[in-house]
């Protein structure tokens, strides 16, 4: 399939992102876009209903590789923190 010029003219046309556009934190270009008190609601609820599975989660595999479980709640906790980033 051959790109026609007239497509291949707009390519050409589109402007680069400057570096800084390239590397702003997304939390940034969200907050410019409008992220409102509904949307933090549902991110908190997204949040809580996340813990309610993964605690137990983290705790009964855990218990089942033979450790404590507290040991699981750490991995959650640390594991949450470095997905996060």
């Amino acid at each position: 399939m051959s790109i026609t010029s007239d497509h291949a003219s707009r390519l050409h046309q589109l402007r680069q992102p400057t570096f800084a556009e390239l590397y702003l934190p997304k939390l940034v270009t969200v907050w410019r876009e409008g992220y409102g008190l509904s949307d933090f609601r549902a991110d908190v609820f997204a949040g809580l209903t996340v813990a309610i599975v993964a605690l137990p989660l983290s705790m009964a595999i855990a218990i089942a590789s033979g450790v404590t479980p507290d040991r699981g709640l750490y991995t959650a906790v640390v594991g949450g923190f470095i997905a996060s980033l």
